[in-house]
């Protein structure tokens, strides 16, 4: 048998080990520093960095597994982390100063980043907005969910200008002149992760700070290829619900998240980024359903104690929730309902 990718054997551990033990207590209370302390010491932050400048390079099947792991062992930590990579993604693609400046502490944990753009598929409406003003940029408007206050060192904020251009640009995640933070939401799953929504009022960044600078048309267009695919922290949690069930429930939904876990992954290894979007799709929309069967068996199975906050399977019930919302688009949201009406 081969070995595992020292990667995958670092996120296995750290689920087993420290993750899933405490995964309940995090969820009524916070994602606690010292998790992140450890992701940050694991040279799990740099899966998608460049080797020369201290990251992984690895391939997408580690990327993957690595969040199926975390997702499933602790969901809320998971998603605290997961903002991270688009960061340095954003940074591995680009040019320039902020890129030499940043893309290292990134890759190595040294530095934890959040990030502030699902707004922008809410174009052409423009919550945050940005103009020119002086040798930089000033953004004005509302962030509505910025998740890891309080726990990230940086923030990746996005807005549109005049011209119909998105622009990505860093800034230290805390209140600063011009940028104000609400209190942390109290939300239905994932409260700990600390999503807080952030108030711009004049926010002055330099050019120096900007990763990134595209059409919107151009930014839309590679993002609907990235959130058509399945979540691949879907399946993690999908696992974990099947192991509270019985063998003899658990065996049909096991066979079909494998099946479409199999077929999502071939598409995302086999074709290109912009073939097959129909299939991709609906394979996202029927992981999704998977992963409802298994959390509603779970809740099932467990009767009247599934109602107490602290139960694991009514914790995965309601990370099931936010699952089949988080990342979503007009064509997700459309394609999934159409699903569920037939």
């Amino acid at each position: 048998m081969t070995a595992p990718h020292p990667l995958v054997a670092c996120a296995r551990s750290l689920a087993d080990d420290l993750l899933a033990p405490h995964a309940e207590q995090v969820d009524q209370e916070e994602v606690p520093a010292s998790h992140l302390a450890r992701i940050r010491r694991s040279g799990l932050l740099g899966l998608n960095a460049p080797k020369e400048y201290g990251g992984a390079a690895a391939p997408g099947a580690v990327v993957r597994e690595t969040a199926e792991i975390l997702a499933g062992a602790c969901c809320s930590t998971w998603f605290v982390q997961a903002q991270h990579h688009t960061p340095v993604l954003t940074l591995a693609r680009g040019e320039g100063p902020v890129r030499e400046r940043l893309l290292g502490p990134l890759a190595t944990g040294e530095l934890l980043s959040g990030v502030a753009y699902a707004h922008l598929r809410a174009y052409p409406r423009a919550p945050v907005r940005v103009t020119r003003e002086r040798a930089g940029w000033r953004f004005d408007g509302t962030v509505p969910w910025y998740t890891g206050w309080g726990l990230n060192d940086l923030l990746l904020l996005a807005g549109v200008t005049d011209s119909g251009e998105v622009l990505f640009a860093f800034t230290e995640a805390r209140e600063q002149p011009g940028l104000r933070a609400s209190a942390p939401m109290r939300l239905a799953a994932l409260s700990a992760a600390r999503t807080v929504s952030l108030e711009l009022d004049g926010l002055w960044l330099p050019e120096e700070a900007v990763a990134l600078r595209t059409p919107h048309e151009r930014w839309s267009a590679a993002d609907r290829l990235r959130t058509v695919n399945a979540n691949p922290a879907v399946f993690g949690l999908t696992e974990a619900a099947l192991t509270l069930l019985d063998e003899d429930t658990a065996e049909p939904l096991r066979a079909r998240l494998t099946e479409v876990r199999t077929r999502a992954y071939a598409l995302a290894d086999g074709a290109a980024p912009q073939e097959h979007l129909a299939d991709r799709l609906a394979l996202r929309t029927q992981a999704s359903e998977v992963l409802g069967a298994a959390t509603t068996a779970a809740v099932v199975t467990g009767g009247g104690r599934s109602m107490l906050l602290t139960n694991k399977a009514q914790r995965l019930a309601r990370e099931a929730l936010f699952l089949m919302v988080q990342a979503q688009t007009r064509e997700s949201r459309a394609d999934h309902l159409r699903s569920l009406a037939e």
